[in-house]
């Protein structure tokens, strides 16, 4: 009685293909491990400036360091509105006690760069209430541009 035995030099294309398949996937897998940290650290980059910059803003707003929070605006935003009538509008305002970020967006087209940032503001009575600070990179400084 005799036996089959599987040829030894007979090529084990099935083995063969799962191994490259296996190898292109975890090749893949890398390459997109490396795409998205290099892509979070750029976000991150960015993100951290422009929440510091309308974190900066809003501190002296609530300090009534009015000229300062009026320094940390966009040339825009300085154009349409005087240092006196920023100071006038934000100290007839209710106060505000209290803030917190809550998101951070950024964005590059047409290779300006811009964020939106936005809070969660407390005002003295209680009341709460959204706010979106726009901002642009201008000089390679955030400013605030609203």
């Amino acid at each position: 009685m005799t036996m089959a035995h599987d040829d030894p030099l007979k090529p084990r294309t099935g083995r063969t293909v799962l191994i490259v398949i296996a190898i292109v996937v975890a090749a893949c897998c890398l390459c997109g491990g490396v795409i998205g940290l290099w892509a979070y650290n750029g976000y991150r980059d960015s993100a951290g400036p422009a929440r510091e910059a309308t974190t900066a803003f809003v501190d002296d707003v609530l300090a009534g360091r009015y000229e300062s929070a009026y320094g940390r605006m966009c040339e825009r935003a300085r154009n349409s509105i005087t240092q006196e009538e920023f100071t006038r509008i934000q100290s007839a305002q209710l106060k505000v006690t209290g803030y917190e970020i809550s998101g951070v967006t950024v964005s590059t087209f047409n290779g300006r760069t811009q964020a939106a940032v936005t809070a969660q503001m407390t005002q003295e009575t209680g009341a709460a209430f959204t706010q979106t600070f726009p901002l642009i990179k201008e000089d390679g400084e955030w400013r605030v541009c609203q």
